[in-house]
């Protein structure tokens, strides 16, 4: 997987591509907690993300409790296999998921 940041001013973009998964999400973990300090916006874009595991939505609950406290959070580009998963998962009605 790869992770791409971009911060202007108190917005933070992760741009996501390959798949967050076991091996990849304390990587994902390590980079957010590096710069959700003094972040008020997260934007995570998943455009290129293709496979989204338990592990992958545990940092994403993780980000989202932060967030909560100190901004918002958005998640942008979906495509229709992770939709579902969040939509099973009942993550769809925790997370703001922009198509």
């Amino acid at each position: 997987m790869t992770i791409e940041k971009q911060k202007s001013g108190n917005e933070l973009t992760v741009t996501l591509a390959g798949r967050l998964d076991t091996t990849t999400a304390p990587n994902l973990e390590a980079e957010l907690k590096k710069d959700l300090d003094g972040t008020e916006h997260l934007i995570l874009d998943f455009e290129g993300l293709e496979y989204l595991s338990s592990a992958g939505l545990r940092v994403l609950l993780s980000a989202q409790k932060t967030m909560n406290k100190q901004g918002d959070m958005v998640i942008r580009h979906v495509n229709e296999t992770i939709a579902e998963i969040f939509e099973v998962t009942g993550f769809s009605d925790i997370l703001t998921i922009e198509a």
